[in-house]
C-alpha cells in the first residue's frame, strides 16, 4: 500500500560472464538497467564507453522471423471468434519451449519459409504481367494480319488504337471526311480496339481528330507473329503460372502448421536482443562490464543471490546521485491491486510522494455503482467479468476492478430499488415486498436525498484528499507546509460547512459564531503565508488568490452531482426499455419474442452505455478532483530487464 522503496545498485562483472549474468537477471525480471547515457558511473568517469559492437545478426534474425510470421499468418489454422481475441497467445508447455529453443527444426522452416515467400512474390510479379498482357491483347485477338508486317506501306499509315465508345461514331465520321478508314476489332470495357489507315500526307489532321477523341494509341512492337498466337501464348504460361503458385501455397499451407515454433523462436531471440542490447549499451573497459540500475529494497536479496552464483561478478551498493531521476513502482494489497489500473493510466507518483491507490479503491467503486444503480446491472457484469477471467490471457486487472465495482453497484441498486429498472413492479410484482425491504430510498421518488448524498461524498473525498496531503507533508518534516498549505483549508473549509449547517437549522446556531473565527483565522493565513517566497506584496497578492480559489472547491464539490445525473439517467433509460418491452409484449402472435429481444437487447445496450459513462466520469472525479489535492505526479515507472513473451504463453506442464 505504498512506493516500493529502490536500491541504486552496480554489479561489475568479466565479460565472460555478462551474457550469464545478464540471462539470469533477465530470469529473474527484478532489476532495471541503466546505459552508458544515464548511468552515474559514466558521468563520473567519461573514459567508460559502452561495446562499439551492436548484436546486427540478432536484429535480422528477428526481423526475418517476423516477416515470415507475417506471411504464415494466413495459411495457417487459428482460432477465431471471441475466444481468439481473449487469448490470442499459443500456450506453450516449458518442454516443448526449451526443445524448439535449443533445436534446428525452426530455423530449417524459417529458411524454407523464406524460399517459398520469395518463390510466390516472384510467380505473382509473372502472373501479374502476364495477366496484364493477356487482358491488352484480349481486345485485339481479331486482328489477323502479322504485328511485324503492319507499317510497312510506302503512301499510307497504319494506326492501333483504343477510342472510348462515347466518341466512336463521331470519330469514325470525321476520319471518314479526311479520307481515313477505321474498323473495329474488338473492344474492352467501354473502349473499342480499332485500326486506322490513312495517307502519310493526312496524317496530323488525323492524329488531331484522336487526340480530340481521348484516343489511346497501342503498340506491339517486341511482338511477331498475329496476335491471337500471343494472346495464347500468354494464356498458356498464365495456366502454368497458377499451377505453380498453387503448389507453392500448398507448401505454404504446410509450412502454416509449423507456425508456432516461429512464434516461440521470435520471442526466445526477442529476449536475447534485449539482453545484448543492454550488455552492448552499459559502461565497459577492456574487461568489465559494469551494470548499474535499480533494485526495489525488498528484491535485492533475490539479486544478491543472483550475482553470488557468478565468481567473476560483484554487487555494491551505490549511493543516490543528487536530483537522479529514481524510477517508481507501487505495491498494493490484493485486494486494492486491482485498482492500481487507475493510477497507472493517470502516471506514476514521484519517489518521495505517496501512492493513491489504497485511497481511491473504495471512493472508485462506490462512485461507480452510484453511477449505476442497479442491480440488475451489476450482475449482468460480474457475468461478463467471470468468463473475461476464465478465457482471457494476460493482465486481469482491469476486469478485477470491474468486477468489485460491480458489486458496489448491486448495493447501491438494492438500496434504491434499482432491478433492471422497475422490472420487478412491471413483470414480477410478486418480489415487489422484497424488494422494499431492501431499499433506502428511491431516486425517482426522493432525488433530494441523491443530491444530498452526492455533494456530501463529494466533499468528503476533497477534504480526505487535502488531509492526505497534510499527513504527507508532516512524515516528510515538512511542517510550515502542512500547516500553512493544507491544514488551514482543512479548518477553513470545515468551518464554513458548520456555518452552513448552523444557518439552516441543523446544528445550534451558536457553533456559527465559534465558525466564524475558526474560518477567520486559516483564511488571514492562506492569504499571508500559503506563498512564502518573494516580497511580501507578492505574498500577499498570491496569498489573495489561493483564498479566492475556495469558490473552485465550491465547483469541485458540484462535480460529483453527475453521481446523481448518471444513476438517474440510466434508471429512467431502464425504465423505457421496460415500456417498451410491455407494449412489443401486447402484439399478437409475436409480442412475447419480440419483448424478450427488446429486454435482453435494451438492457444489454443500457448496461454497455451506462457502465462506459460510470467508468469514465468516476475516473475524471479521481483525476480532476482527487488527486490534485496531493499529488503532483510525473514519476518514471520502474521498469526492470525481464522475459516478455507477445506470441506465446509459456506453462509448466503439457497444455
Amino acid at each position: 500500500m505504498a512506493i516500493a522503496q529502490m536500491k541504486k545498485v552496480m554489479i561489475a562483472t568479466h565479460r565472460s560472464e555478462a551474457a550469464l549474468l545478464l540471462e539470469a537477471i533477465q530470469q529473474e525480471g527484478i532489476m532495471e538497467v541503466l546505459d552508458a547515457d544515464k548511468a552515474m558511473v559514466s558521468k563520473d568517469w567519461p573514459e567508460l564507453q559502452p561495446q562499439s559492437t551492436r548484436p546486427r545478426d540478432l536484429q535480422d534474425l528477428t526481423s526475418r522471423l517476423a516477416k515470415s510470421i507475417s506471411f504464415l499468418q494466413e495459411y495457417k489454422q487459428e482460432k477465431k471468434g471471441l475466444t481468439g481475441m481473449l487469448s490470442p497467445r499459443a500456450v506453450v508447455a516449458e518442454k516443448f519451449y526449451s526443445e524448439v529453443v535449443s533445436g534446428r527444426e525452426a530455423l530449417e522452416i524459417l529458411e524454407k519459409c523464406e524460399e517459398v515467400r520469395e518463390k510466390i512474390g516472384r510467380l505473382n510479379g509473372r502472373y501479374e504481367s502476364c495477366r496484364s498482357m493477356v487482358e491488352s491483347l484480349e481486345p485485339w485477338v481479331g486482328l489477323t494480319t502479322p504485328i511485324e508486317e503492319i507499317g510497312k506501306l510506302r503512301r499510307t499509315n497504319i494506326l492501333l488504337g483504343l477510342i472510348p465508345g462515347q466518341h466512336f461514331e463521331r470519330t469514325a465520321a470525321a476520319l471518314g471526311e479526311l479520307g481515313a478508314a477505321l474498323e473495329q476489332v474488338g473492344s474492352t470495357g467501354n473502349r473499342h480496339a480499332c485500326v486506322i489507315v490513312c495517307l502519310k500526307e493526312n496524317i496530323s489532321d488525323v492524329q488531331k481528330v484522336l487526340r480530340a477523341a481521348d484516343y489511346e494509341p497501342v503498340s506491339f512492337e517486341s511482338m511477331t507473329g498475329t496476335v491471337a498466337e500471343a494472346y495464347e501464348k500468354n494464356k498458356a504460361e498464365l495456366n502454368e503460372i497458377s499451377k505453380h503458385l498453387q503448389t507453392e501455397y500448398e507448401k505454404a499451407a504446410e509450412l502454416g502448421q509449423e507456425y508456432l515454433k516461429l512464434q516461440i523462436l521470435l520471442d526466445h531471440y526477442e529476449n536475447l536482443l534485449k539482453r545484448q542490447q543492454v550488455q552492448t549499451s552499459a559502461p565497459a573497459t577492456e574487461q568489465t562490464v559494469l551494470l548499474e540500475g535499480w533494485v526495489k529494497k525488498a528484491d535485492y536479496g533475490r539479486l544478491e543471490a543472483t550475482a553470488s552464483q557468478f565468481s567473476a561478478s560483484s554487487l555494491m551498493e551505490m549511493e543516490q546521485g543528487q536530483d537522479e531521476d529514481v524510477p517508481v513502482e507501487i505495491t498494493n494489497t490484493r485486494t486494492v491491486r486491482p485498482f492500481e489500473v487507475i493510477t497507472r493510466l493517470y502516471g506514476m507518483p514521484q519517489h518521495f510522494e505517496v501512492d493513491p491507490t489504497a485511497f481511491l479503491a473504495p471512493f472508485f467503486a462506490l462512485f461507480f455503482g452510484l453511477c449505476l444503480t442497479d442491480a440488475g446491472y451489476g450482475i449482468v457484469i460480474i457475468a461478463v467479468v467471470a468468463y473475461m477471467l476464465r478465457k482471457m490471457q494476460g493482465d486481469k486487472m482491469l476486469f478485477w476492478l470491474l468486477g468489485a465495482c460491480s458489486l458496489t453497484t448491486i448495493a447501491a441498486g438494492a438500496l434504491t430499488g434499482g432491478w433492471f429498472g422497475d422490472a420487478i413492479q412491471q413483470f414480477i410484482p410478486q418480489l415487489a415486498p422484497v424488494r422494499k425491504k431492501m431499499m433506502w430510498f428511491d431516486p425517482l421518488e426522493q432525488p433530494m436525498t441523491f443530491f444530498v448524498l452526492a455533494l456530501g461524498l463529494g466533499y468528503f473525498q476533497i477534504i480526505v484528499g487535502l488531509a492526505i496531503a497534510f499527513i504527507h507533508q508532516l512524515v516528510r518534516k515538512d511542517f510550515i507546509g502542512a500547516v500553512c498549505e493544507k491544514l488551514t483549508w482543512l479548518v477553513m473549509l470545515n468551518s464554513l460547512m458548520l456555518f452552513g449547517f448552523s444557518k439552516v437549522g441543523m446544528i445550534p446556531a451558536v457553533i456559527s459564531r465559534i465558525c466564524v473565527w475558526t474560518a477567520a483565522v486559516p483564511a488571514v493565513m492562506i492569504v499571508l503565508f500559503s506563498e512564502r517566497q518573494g516580497s511580501w506584496a507578492g505574498r500577499i497578492g498570491m496569498g489573495s488568490y489561493q483564498l479566492f480559489s475556495t469558490i473552485f472547491y465550491v465547483g469541485d464539490v458540484l462535480s460529483y452531482l453527475r453521481l446523481m445525473a448518471l444513476g438517474m439517467v440510466t434508471a429512467g433509460l431502464a425504465m423505457a426499455i421496460n415500456v417498451i418491452g410491455k407494449i412489443a409484449g401486447g402484439i399478437p402472435y409475436v409480442g412475447v419474442i419480440l419483448a424478450i429481444l427488446v429486454l435482453i437487447g435494451g438492457h444489454l445496450f443500457n448496461t454497455a452505455i451506462s457502465g462506459l459513462s460510470a467508468f469514465v466520469h468516476t475516473l475524471r472525479l479521481q483525476y480532476v478532483e482527487f488527486f490534485p489535492k496531493f499529488l503532483v505526479g510525473g514519476g518514471r515507472l520502474f521498469e526492470p530487464l525481464g522475459k516478455q513473451y507477445k506470441n506465446i504463453y509459456i506453462v509448466k506442464s503439457e497444455a
